[in-house]
């Protein structure tokens, strides 16, 4: 499709079940994955469904997609949520919010996060809980960067959010900008991340690269700090907790619908 012409080209589930993922690097996968590629009317269709057909793959689907403002069609379905007790997430653009109440005003750009997903939600619920005055924290993965804005405006005095991705790094930068927090987030790629510990590190990643990162994770946390992990399926827990009990005291783990969030507090230096 790419080679086609398609303006964008995504990967979605094909078949209803669970999220499967491999490793860090293979990213998700399903058994059966739907393709989709979003063209514009010039590009000749018909020729592409008989290469697809010539090529051994099932009869694509045609489609016309009327145009629209493909850039703020999203905000019509980010209502205004609350997160714990005081933390909302709201459109950048919303006219008004809550009278009360720490608000983020977001905009996903072009990375995941807007606090819909139930890894995301536990994640926020967690900070508005945990985060101090004047903490440091860590957000590793940190996408469109809403669990680092939301940290630095529920009172984080250094946040340091860490991504792979340039553009994921760039949309959490200028989300930081939009809700002036710019001041107290630092922005990192893997490797050149300050490995002086926080008081709180949290990653909204996957089980095996959450698995694989725990020695990093773990000297990038204070002694007596905290950590807080999701993007783990139920049924993936178990070995997540067992990697990560050799270096933390953990808390009973809170769920949503069969997504976990892993909580954990540092052990002590040996005396």
């Amino acid at each position: 499709m790419a080679e086609a012409g398609a303006v964008s080209v995504s990967l979605s589930n094909g078949s209803g079940e669970e999220l499967f993922e491999t490793s860090e690097e293979a990213g998700p996968l399903w058994r059966q994955t739907r393709v989709r590629g979003l063209f514009s009317d010039d590009v000749p269709l018909q020729s592409l469904r008989a290469r697809l057909m010539d090529a051994g793959y099932p009869e694509p689907s045609i489609d016309r997609v009327d145009d629209r403002d493909w850039e703020n069609a999203w905000r019509q379905h980010v209502p205004p949520r609350r997160y714990g007790g005081r933390l909302w997430v709201l459109p950048s653009d919303a006219e008004t919010g809550p009278e009360h109440g720490v608000c983020v005003r977001l905009d996903p750009g072009l990375a995941f996060g807007t606090g819909a997903h139930p890894t995301t939600a536990l994640m926020l619920e967690w900070l508005d809980g945990n985060v101090e005055p004047g903490a440091s924290l860590i957000d590793y993965g940190c996408g469109s960067g809403i669990l680092a804005i939301a940290a630095a405006k529920l009172g984080a005095a250094r946040v340091r959010a860490v991504d792979n991705d340039p553009m994921a790094l760039q949309a959490a930068r200028d989300n930081a900008r939009d809700n002036d927090c710019l001041d107290r987030i630092t922005f990192h790629d893997p490797e050149s991340v300050p490995r002086e510990g926080a008081d709180l590190l949290v990653s909204n990643i996957f089980a095996d690269p959450l698995i694989s990162l725990f020695a990093s994770f773990e000297g990038l946390v204070r002694p007596r700090g905290r950590i807080a992990l999701s993007g783990i399926l139920a049924d993936q827990l178990g070995a997540v907790a067992e990697v990560y009990a050799q270096g933390f005291e953990l808390a009973p783990v809170l769920d949503r619908d069969r997504w976990i969030l892993l909580s954990g507090r540092k052990r002590a230096a040996p005396a």
